[in-house]
């Protein structure tokens, strides 16, 4: 919905993403402030803006998976370690560069997501759920108990610096550009395939997949890209999650982290490729204030443990979703929407 007065003229405007001069003007300066964000921020905010930036990858693929296609994934962080490991052997053990390592990484998450999307066809649900919890496990089972010598075991692997040419991505700062770019590519993509007739084909079998079906619909052939697409796009993050870290273990990749990225989801709005940025960010933000205020809160408070004050991050998790769930199930873009409704469609009534 565009403000009273601004209408479109042509099909190719009004199926713009930005559509005004304001809309374009504040994009300019949003994309201004991220730029010079690394100069005017301290390094330790630099390194949660990079964490920021690799969750928001694995977020939108989560939200093409289970937001826009309507099938559950708990396994998210499995496909994320599976590009995250499939980046370093490439690296390590083939000794390609960085450019080729984390497409690398995407491809192989995107085939296991592939397996577990064959599975989709059938069940659905519950069920579907447990198939993707099972990835999870699964996940950790092979890395353990392969050859330590093909993954590295329990040891994980060790990396060196992202290249590109002449370019040595070795600090924060430098990766915040990197990654920066790599979000925006792949946000911009999954705007372009969501609003392609692959992306109407994940509404209409998360809607209904029986009517779907009954319109010509490959409802077995669409639920499987949408795993194919999510885990591509967690395999992605986890490659670049891989580069920023540097050393990549099983430990990086549990279930809880699954059910975070589910969490930031559901605060975001289900169903909102932006939704899924803004609850990336507030999520982190809490973890990074927990993360920051914990060791103070146990000099303040001796009888707490540092166990006590980290496990409320777990507390804090299930509040959110069960509080979002309960009071606002569609997320904070819902009501961002609302608002946007109410001062575009002044001075009329509504």
């Amino acid at each position: 919905m565009d403000p009273s007065g601004i209408f479109s003229t042509s099909y190719a405007r009004d199926s713009a993403l930005v559509r005004t001069r304001a809309q374009w003007l504040a994009l300019a300066l949003f994309g201004a402030a991220l730029l010079l964000y690394p100069w005017l921020a301290s390094p330790r905010l630099v390194a949660v803006a990079n964490l920021m930036l690799v969750t928001s990858i694995v977020v939108v693929g989560l939200q093409i998976t289970t937001g826009y296609a309507g099938q559950i994934n708990l396994g998210q962080a499995a496909f994320m370690g599976v590009g995250a490991y499939g980046a370093s052997v490439v690296e390590v053990k083939f000794g390609l560069p960085f450019w080729v390592a984390v497409p690398v990484g995407g491809v192989l998450a995107g085939l296991a997501g592939w397996a577990f999307g064959l599975t989709a066809a059938r069940i659905k649900g519950f069920y579907l759920a447990l198939t993707t919890i099972a990835a999870q496990f699964l996940f950790v089972f092979v890395v353990l108990n392969l050859p330590s010598s093909w993954l590295g075991g329990v040891n994980g692997f060790s990396l060196e610096p992202a290249r590109l040419g002449p370019l040595v991505f070795d600090s924060d700062r430098a990766l915040y550009h990197l990654f920066l770019f790599c979000t925006a590519v792949m946000v911009f993509g999954a705007f372009g395939i969501l609003r392609s007739r692959h992306g109407r084909a994940f509404v209409a079998v998360r809607d209904d997949d029986v009517a779907a079906g009954m319109m010509g619909i490959d409802v077995p052939g669409t639920k499987a890209r949408a795993f194919v697409l999510g885990a591509f796009y967690a395999g992605i993050g986890g490659a670049l999650w891989a580069y920023q870290i540097r050393f990549v273990s099983v430990d990086q990749f549990t279930l809880f982290n699954s059910i975070w990225f589910i969490a930031m989801m559901i605060v975001g709005g289900l169903g909102s490729i932006v939704g899924a940025l803004i609850g990336t960010v507030l999520i982190r933000i809490v973890q990074e204030g927990i993360t920051t205020l914990g060791p103070d809160l146990i000099e303040f408070i001796p009888t707490l443990s540092s166990d006590i004050v980290f496990a409320s991050m777990n507390v804090f998790l299930g509040l959110v979703i069960t509080g979002f769930l309960l009071l606002e199930p569609k997320g904070l873009m819902h009501r961002w929407n609302i608002f946007k409704a109410t001062y575009r469609l002044w001075p009329f009534p509504h």
